[in-house]
């Protein structure tokens, strides 16, 4: 923003995040904690410098205030450093709160209410330092904590948090680790994403694309190994078919909103971002995606009413992305609705021919004068070739060939 002065984020998009704090961050027991019943009015509050004071005003009223420190991490600090000691006074404040609602959560509905708040707050909190430490460099601590909140909440999928793992240990070269990973997570029961396909791929083709060549592979056609990474890539593309533009720099990057839709430009831009740099690091790799990827549209022509490995591609999604990425970026559009040469032939020339109807209509004596004007040129070039022939021909020759 301060670079180009444009809005990196939409309304609808920051209204969506407005909604998640109140549903995640928020219980109806709050009025009854000092510094929580400030922090609902400041989830609320469309001014961020509103928030910032009721958050202030939160930590006054209850320095203990998890929710507070969430708040200033994320829209007061101004360098990573300075929103990880915040997010470290939130998970101080979040692990006592968590401890204390932990031991009541069965003594009633609203105790049972506060408790999953207050988890949820813990979990996000951690997952936040993780990203942190992964922004400053301290991977293999980004990726400790992020393995340990998967193991201490397994049932808490909504973050997504397994993907931000999958990206730390591609950043760490540790793909036995991403293949363990997704094996887990690449399940036919458990719904897909971008990082989860097209890392599938990229794994497969890292094993051929350091040596593949097409020409070569015209000649002698390809291997196995070749074949499941071509497959892979195709799953991808079915899957997402806006990511290869973006992972080969065909369409310019945008920093990603913080919603994304799934199958939809938005995914597309989340996942190019973050991971254009591992695609780059594997030798061949893109090489291999812009050779193989448009060969997807062949197995699916008609990808809106029948998919190939995953149900048909949903036709909401652009004007869903268009409420989600600013309006200065291009959606990227699938499938492109192209009309056929013969249709816009055919519309056109009846498209013409009522206009010179309705012109004779209106106006026949000046219609009829540019029609005699307009064919008597057409003609002209005609009259001109015949008149030099009967110059140059024998009278009598002509005569004969008139009469044949």
């Amino acid at each position: 923003m301060w670079v180009t002065g444009r809005e990196a984020l939409t309304y609808y998009d920051m209204n969506l995040s407005a909604q998640d704090h109140q549903t995640f961050f928020t219980c109806d027991s709050d009025a009854m904690r000092p510094g929580d019943g400030a922090m609902q009015k400041a989830w609320r509050e469309r001014n961020p410098e509103a928030r910032i004071k009721a958050a202030h005003q939160a930590l006054q009223q209850n320095y203990e205030c998890a929710m507070a420190y969430v708040l200033l991490a994320e829209e007061e600090a101004s360098t990573i450093t300075d929103a990880e000691k915040l997010f470290k006074q939130a998970l101080k404040a979040g692990e006592i709160a968590y401890r204390r609602s932990q031991q009541c959560q069965h003594q009633g509905t609203q105790q049972e209410l506060q408790h999953r708040r207050d988890t949820n707050v813990l979990v996000y909190v951690k997952r936040r330092l993780a990203m942190c430490a992964r922004k400053l460099g301290r991977v293999k601590e980004a990726v400790k904590i992020m393995r340990d909140l998967m193991k201490e909440f397994p049932l808490l999928n909504m973050l997504n948090i397994h993907e931000n793992l999958i990206e730390a240990l591609l950043e760490l070269q540790a793909y036995a680790d991403v293949q363990a990973l997704l094996a887990k997570y690449d399940d036919i029961s458990l719904p897909k994403s971008a990082t989860i396909c097209y890392t599938a791929a990229l794994l497969k083709a890292r094993a051929v694309s350091d040596k593949f060549s097409p020409e070569m592979a015209s000649r002698r056609g390809l291997t196995t190994a070749e074949m499941n990474a071509v497959e892979a890539i195709h799953r991808a593309v079915e899957f997402n078919p806006h990511v290869p533009k973006y992972l080969l720099e065909m369409k310019s990057l945008i920093l990603p909103p913080e919603h994304i839709l799934k199958r939809g430009d938005s995914e597309a831009i989340a996942y190019a971002f973050f991971h254009l740099q591992h695609w780059k690091r594997v030798e061949g790799a893109l090489n291999l995606l812009h050779c193989t990827w448009e060969g997807t549209f062949r197995m699916i022509p008609y990808p809106l009413e029948k998919g190939h490995l995953f149900y048909p591609y949903p036709s909401c999604t652009e004007t869903a992305d268009k409420e989600l990425l600013p309006s200065f970026h291009e959606v990227s559009v699938y499938p492109k609705k192209e009309l056929p040469f013969f249709i816009l032939f055919t519309a056109g020339l009846c498209s013409f021919t009522a206009m010179l109807a309705l012109l004779t209509h209106q106006f026949p004596e000046l219609m009829g004068v540019f029609a005699k004007a307009f064919f008597s040129t057409l003609f002209a070039p005609f009259n001109f070739v015949m008149e030099k022939m009967e110059t140059f021909m024998p009278s009598s020759l002509w005569h004969q060939l008139t009469r044949i």
